[in-house]
């Protein structure tokens, strides 16, 4: 799993936290056909659910742009780990979606949107709301960037589609080590690769690990329990993560001593 755990922020925010790529960083990352992201990206393919666009939009400018960094031949999908989206510098809006792994959301309801509606429903989401406007011409400019996003969750599924999959219950009734023995670290590497005119592809690689194994050192332990407390209760509950904090606050407390 490629996530440094230097991006999870203590004390936790909601926030942009946008870097800048030097140029030549990879933005791509070759899919695995044996891989068990590769087949639940192939199964939501083979269901015509992987693509959808804004009324006109053609996305053959950034599919050419998504070649240039890494060539690659047959569905873009089952290419990369990589979901991708369209991002227009003009209307900040969403103008075709690539998304074969969403993380709780359903891509059929932001097909079109502005950036800043698309936050809407984000906890805690003033600095992302005060920043929309920024972000887009930032990230559509020259320049690529990249951010990290992370939480923990009781299922080792990519696809989270809401309409697709039910959400995986919390385990009950578990002490704190077989509690964490049943929960996953999901972390997204996020990135921006502007095209054309003033437009960008948005990149989304999802990556998923069992806790256990992504917290193997007491440093990681203690700055995941620290964001973690810092956490506002409106973010647990848009995380899901409000049963889960107790019990996981104490076992990364002890992992940490």
């Amino acid at each position: 799993m490629d996530f440094e755990f230097s991006n999870v922020a203590v004390p936790f925010r909601m926030q942009p936290g946008l870097r800048k790529l030097v140029p030549g960083t990879p933005q791509l990352t070759r899919l695995d056909p044996a891989s068990r992201l590769y087949a639940e990206k192939l199964a939501v393919v083979q269901a015509g659910q992987s693509r959808l666009a804004d009324a006109g939009f053609d996305p053959a400018e950034a599919l050419a742009a998504i070649g240039q960094r890494e060539p690659f031949q047959g569905p873009v999908e089952l290419a990369f780990e990589e979901d991708f989206a369209v991002l227009d510098g003009a209307t900040g809006k969403l103008l075709w979606l690539c998304v074969c792994v969403p993380s709780h959301w359903a891509p059929e309801e932001k097909i079109g949107l502005p950036l800043a509606a698309v936050h809407a429903t984000v906890a805690d989401n003033a600095l992302l709301l005060a920043a929309s406007q920024q972000l887009v011409q930032l990230v559509t400019g020259n320049d690529a960037y990249e951010r990290f996003v992370w939480t923990v969750t009781p299922s080792g599924r990519y696809d989270q589609h809401p309409k697709r999959h039910a959400r995986e219950p919390w385990p009950a009734h578990l002490d704190d080590e077989a509690f964490a023995a049943r929960c996953w670290l999901r972390a997204e590497r996020q990135s921006f690769i502007p095209f054309g005119n003033r437009q960008a592809v948005f990149t989304i690689r999802v990556m998923l690990q069992p806790l256990a194994q992504a917290v193997d050192t007491s440093e990681k332990a203690q700055r995941l329990q620290d964001s973690l407390a810092s956490m506002s209760g409106a973010v647990l509950a848009y995380k899901n993560l409000a049963t889960a904090r107790e019990p996981l606050l104490r076992w990364l407390g002890r992992k940490a001593a």
